[in-house]
Parts: C-alpha cells; sequence; structure tokens
C-alpha cells in the first residue's frame, strides 16, 4: 500500500486553517467578544453597541437645560417695606422659544421625508398679572410670600414643512402666530408670620 503524500496545496490549506483558528480562539479570549473575562456577563451577539439617534441626546440635555434654568422655583430676599413689589424677571427668549417647541414641535423630522423649519420669529411679551401672595408657613422653607408673575408671549414666524414622500409638497405659512403663557413664580422671604397661620408641627 502507498502512504498518502501532502501536496503543497494541501500543506497551504492545513496552515490557513491553523491560522484561522488560533485567530478566533485569540479574539474570543480577549474579553472584546466571544468567551470574555472571568465571572463577566457576556450577552454574545447582543453585546455589539447598538447605534442611537442624536435626537435623544439631545431630548436628555434640553431636559437638564430647562431643569438648570426654569422649572426652579427661587427664593429671593424679602421685598422692600412701602415700595411696590413689581416682577422684574420677563422670560427670555430662549424660554420663549422652548415653550413654543413643547406646544408646536419642529424637531425630530426625517430629512428628504418630512422636515419643519421656523424662521423669521419675533417675540412680544406682556404681563398680565403681577400679586403677592400674604405671608405663610410652607414646608422646606418657613416663612415666605409666593410673588405671582404672568406673562403672555405672543410669536409670530414663518413657519415652512416640506413633505418628500409620498406625494411631495411644501406648506408655507407666512403668517403663523402661537401663544404661550409663561409663569415667573418666586419666594420672598419674611419674618415671623402670625401664630394662626402657621401649623403646629
Amino acid at each position: 500500500m502507498k502512504t498518502p503524500v501532502l501536496t503543497r496545496t494541501h500543506s497551504t490549506l492545513v496552515g490557513q486553517l491553523a491560522l484561522c483558528t488560533l485567530a478566533i480562539m485569540a479574539i474570543g479570549s480577549s474579553g472584546c467578544y466571544g468567551i470574555g473575562a472571568a465571572n463577566s456577563f457576556n450577552l454574545g451577539f447582543l453585546g455589539w453597541p447598538i447605534p442611537v439617534s442624536p435626537y435623544y441626546q439631545h431630548k436628555q440635555e434640553e431636559k437638564f437645560w430647562m431643569q438648570e434654568r426654569y422649572d426652579r422655583v427661587p427664593i429671593l430676599g424679602p421685598t422692600t417695606s412701602g415700595g411696590p413689589v413689581v416682577a422684574l424677571d420677563p422670560p427670555s427668549d430662549d424660554e420663549v422659544i422652548h415653550a413654543l417647541e413643547s406646544a408646536r414641535p419642529v424637531e425630530g423630522g426625517i430629512p428628504l421625508l418630512w422636515e419643519t423649519q421656523r424662521n423669521d420669529v419675533r417675540i412680544i411679551k406682556e404681563k398680565i398679572a403681577d400679586y403677592v401672595d400674604p405671608p405663610r408657613f410652607y414646608p422646606l422653607i418657613g416663612p415666605a410670600q409666593l410673588h405671582h408673575a404672568h406673562y403672555k408671549c405672543t410669536i409670530y414666524f414663518d413657519e415652512r414643512t416640506t413633505v418628500g414622500y409620498p406625494v411631495p409638497y411644501t406648506l408655507h405659512d407666512r403668517e403663523a402666530i402661537e401663544v404661550v403663557y409663561i409663569d415667573h413664580n418666586h419666594f420672598h422671604m419674611v419674618g415671623d408670620v402670625d401664630p394662626y397661620t402657621t401649623p403646629n408641627l
């Protein structure tokens, strides 16, 4: 009987197979995929990173922006005795645009399929109420007065909506109007209030 003889082609194929096997073992032991490190949780093919749209990242950053600047109720010093109590902080343009975006959003469109643009924005701010409640005791604050300041903000803008599918068309509203109401309530510290307004703790 003749013994089998490995040709040059066979030896090359065996070498490539051994090299691929070693490469797979190295990748599986690296901790990036496959076996992983000792006592580590591995999701297998589900462990690959999943892309997330920057839209959701922007939403979280915008939520923090609103919480940091506009959603807190400040506690100011006491009011001046005998003088008029007037709120001096009208809403900023940024706050008005954020309120408009909540009421009439233009973000989150799909390019070339559905997009909305807002241009030539004009804002008119009117104070519609400004009054102070009598002093009382507030939990976690103490004796204070609540100062109410209500603003009516009228926004005039040019809105263009472009739809690309299934029927391409463009809507152009040159006289769009939106009204938002913004409250700038804040506290003023006071001394001891009357005993009958302070709850018994």
